[in-house]
């Protein structure tokens, strides 16, 4: 799998970063989030799902594999950069899903997320946070107050276990971009998703 690096090699965080279900690991939002995160000094490798790589080599669309096939990507990825206790691992929405479902099995570093999709948009009762309390490391889920996979108001009622912080970007979308009305732009919201994720991994 290809992967992109930013950062210094001798960090004293991998931070390894998967892709949401719809856009590559370019994609502006991918590599502005790790721009910003390598810039602090952390070291950020991004990489692609298989079908997401076909996808780069043939133009053609296609869904992403099923879960248990992704998850072995994602171990594949933690092994090739040293093993569970090596890294920190995370992503944008269903990347960082199954990297919160490897955290649940692995001891890896710290779990981050961008953008958790706590359900599907207008289905609040299927909840995808049934591994939460099997986490074995801490978790950050940086999220937009009106997400629609999870606005703050649902993700107060959850109660979610110790392990878990969720930090939130005031009026993000899924992407964590406010609206002009808010009074602040997407590279604020994402300014502040990296210094989030800074002090994260820092505690790490």
């Amino acid at each position: 799998m290809p992967v992109l690096t930013d950062g210094p090699d001798d960090a004293a965080v991998t931070l390894l970063l998967a892709h949401g279900a719809g856009a590559p690991m370019d994609s502006p939002f991918m590599a502005a989030t790790a721009a910003r995160i390598a810039s602090k000094g952390h070291r950020v490798v991004r990489f692609e799902f298989a079908y997401m790589a076909e996808r780069r080599e043939t133009g053609r669309k296609r869904p992403p594999e099923r879960a248990p096939a992704l998850l072995d990507q994602w171990r594949q990825r933690i092994d090739a950069f040293g093993g569970p206790g090596a890294v920190a691992i995370g992503g944008k929405s269903m990347g960082g899903r199954m990297a919160s479902l490897i955290a649940a099995e692995t001891t890896v570093r710290g779990c981050l997320c961008l953008g958790y999709p706590f359900h599907p948009p207008g289905k609040p009762e299927r909840l995808r946070t049934d591994h939460f309390p099997e986490l074995r490391c801490p978790m950050l889920i940086v999220q937009g107050t009106r997400d629609p996979f999870g606005t703050r108001d649902e993700v107060a009622a959850m109660g979610l276990p110790d392990t878990v912080s969720v930090a939130w970007i005031e009026d993000g979308n899924h992407d964590l971009a406010p609206r002009k009305a808010s009074g602040w732009t997407a590279d604020a919201a994402l300014d502040r998703a990296a210094e989030l994720t800074d002090g994260f991994l820092r505690s790490l």
